[in-house]
């Protein structure tokens, strides 16, 4: 056992705003990190999938973690996204963040190349047996090798340093089968999950929280839900599910993940800059027509807009803030 505190609550995987030339905003990023501790997140969780980590280079997803970890300042615990291209890499990168003072870091499977189980058992093994920071297992089998429960039980048992898993694979059953198998023996074990659409069940089965995309564009939503299950208030925890799984198919499927996410932080009122990833026209316009979608659900659900947008807004006026921060958008060269 570690001795540190078990992970819970939810961890926000935050993106990164850009300058227009597509360089790390630092002044933005340190105003988003305050926004998202004030709307009440319990962690952040930097340098993920929807923090966009392939696109930034080892240097910069370093200097990512250093502006948030002085920014935050100690009040929220950070877990630090410290994949990299392979274990040497990631072990040295787990060794920088320790020195900046994270409370654990979060390593996806090995991607591109697809591993058998006991090849991704080795890997992580390595990185188990050689990281002075507590580990998460990041397992989203859409994007890299699965870790199945085997794996992850055999990892738990042999690795202290290994403390949690962030499953993205939305597999109720498999959270179930993951928490069966391990908390007997390891209840310092913690179990997040990764998918918005299914956070109130998750939680319900026995998962300790998740890493919520939804929780970086509507925090005080996915903080409500967690409290509401934890609170016994199934009603409530119900109705929030329904709401954050439509902002959650909006961010995920209403565009190639995560352009969405960064649009909607900035219906929020937030500087986020341009992405790096080179649009096509058709996905513009996508965007778009994305935009009054989540400005009206974000008004149904009473979350403020753009500084002060809310439900008194009829739909035809979300259209027009939409509009208007896109028509920015385009004049900056975001487009």
């Amino acid at each position: 056992m570690t001795g540190q505190k078990k992970l819970q609550g939810i961890f926000t995987p935050n993106m990164v705003p850009l300058d227009e030339k597509g360089s790390i905003d630092e002044p933005a990023l340190r105003a988003y990190v305050d926004w998202l501790i004030q709307k009440g997140v319990h962690g952040l969780y930097p340098n993920g999938s929807t923090g966009e980590f392939t696109r930034f280079t080892p240097e910069e997803r370093r200097r990512i973690i250093e502006i948030i970890m002085d920014q935050n300042a100690d009040r929220v615990p950070v877990l630090a996204g410290a994949a990299e291209a392979n274990v040497r890499e990631t072990i040295a990168a787990c060794e920088y963040y320790h020195g900046l003072g994270v409370r654990a870091v979060a390593i996806v499977s090995p991607y591109y190349y697809r591993l058998s189980p006991d090849n991704v058992y080795a890997y992580f093994r390595e990185i188990g047996r050689n990281t002075p920071v507590d580990v998460t297992l990041y397992n989203i089998p859409m994007f890299a090798s699965p870790i199945d429960v085997p794996t992850i039980q055999r990892l738990s048992e042999e690795c202290e340093r290994i403390v949690a898993i962030k499953d993205s694979s939305g597999d109720v059953g498999q959270m179930m089968r993951m928490i069966e198998a391990i908390r007997p023996n390891r209840p310092d074990f913690s179990f997040m999950t990764g998918w918005d659409a299914v956070l109130m069940p998750m939680l319900m089965i026995g998962a300790d929280g998740g890493t919520n995309v939804t929780s970086g564009v509507a925090p005080e939503l996915t903080r409500k839900l967690y409290e509401a299950v934890n609170g016994g208030d199934v009603d409530e925890a119900r109705r929030l599910q329904y709401v954050v799984r439509q902002i959650f198919d909006r961010l995920l499927f209403g565009a190639d993940f995560p352009e969405a996410c960064r649009m909607a932080i900035g219906l929020r009122g937030l500087k986020m800059g341009p992405t790096r990833q080179p649009l096509s026209e058709d996905h513009k316009k996508k965007l778009e027509e994305l935009g009054p979608q989540l400005g009206s659900l974000f008004a149904e659900a009473g979350i403020e807009c753009s500084g002060g947008m809310s439900e008194t807004l009829s739909p035809k006026e979300i259209g027009r803030v939409v509009a208007s921060v896109l028509e920015t958008f385009q004049a900056q060269g975001r487009f």
